[in-house]
């Protein structure tokens, strides 16, 4: 039997708005967690498209800021590029720069990927710390309250890359991936199924590259060697993309609110 998936799709014509809707996604999903579980745990994504909403969550003026229990959050990564956390490329060092260093988070609350570290060395060592704030046994997985996304403008995410070996792996957290079509060639990611079992999983794209990619991922035939996004399928069975109006620009015209919705049969 064929796994549906409801898909909601948000288009934002001002970057701001976007990247407040973004924002939004992110409080929503900690309050959610906090409030039912007593703590939150979310996994961020780098890339060119956070840095506006990670001032938006540090910025003392914007609401977000008091609205997050900061004590009672904890930050992981959904991959990294291989260098240290000084070097420009480094996911966490952005997240350190324009976040973690103006908020109220304990230094332990965030959770890297040591890029700096072989890349098989780092992918082991993340999924042990993530074994151990879990307290995981055996084949048990994490289950993270949000998962925030992004897309290339190749269909992959986190560093699940087209024709990698990270799109075969199941049973691990997190590996090493190696990405020979990208600068940085080593990732650590973390795997399609982990993705999966979070509670909220949403993508945050924008610019007029990820328009073709995306519409392929959501409207074209499964193929998710060349198209790895299509991997993302949460097992509770929604799947939320903010976008801005160039990247939505392949989908179906959202209603008046700017809400469009598919359901999607794999």
């Amino acid at each position: 039997m064929a796994k549906k998936i409801h898909v909601e799709y948000r288009v934002f014509r001002q970057q701001d708005a976007l990247s407040r809707a973004t924002a939004e996604q992110f409080v929503k999903g900690i309050q959610s967690a906090v409030t039912t579980r007593g703590i939150a745990r979310i996994a961020i994504s780098g890339g060119s498209s956070p840095k506006p909403v990670f001032a938006l969550l540090a910025d003392p003026n914007a609401p977000y800021r008091a609205a997050i229990p900061w004590d009672r959050l904890w930050i992981f990564w959904v991959d990294e590029r291989c260098v240290p956390p000084e070097h420009p490329d480094s996911n966490f060092g952005a997240a350190r720069d324009l976040l973690l260093d103006r908020v109220p988070l304990a230094p332990n609350h965030a959770i890297r990927i040591e890029g700096e570290l072989d890349p098989e060395q780092a992918a082991a060592r993340y999924e042990s710390a993530i074994r151990k704030h879990y307290r995981l046994e055996g084949a048990k997985v994490p289950v993270f309250d949000v998962v925030q996304l992004g897309m290339g403008d190749d269909g992959h995410c986190a560093s699940l890359f087209p024709h990698t070996a990270a799109l075969h792996e199941v049973a691990r957290v997190a590996i090493a991936n190696h990405v020979p079509q990208q600068k940085q060639s080593w990732r650590v990611t973390l795997t399609w199924p982990v993705i999966n079992a979070a509670r909220d999983v949403f993508f945050l794209i924008d610019g007029p590259s990820k328009a073709d990619p995306l519409g392929r991922v959501l409207l074209g035939p499964w193929d998710p060697e060349t198209l790895p996004s299509q991997l993302v399928q949460p097992q509770t069975g929604r799947l939320l993309f903010l976008l801005d109006t160039a990247a939505a620009a392949h989908l179906p015209a959202p209603g008046a609110d700017g809400t469009g919705t598919l359901e999607i049969a794999r």
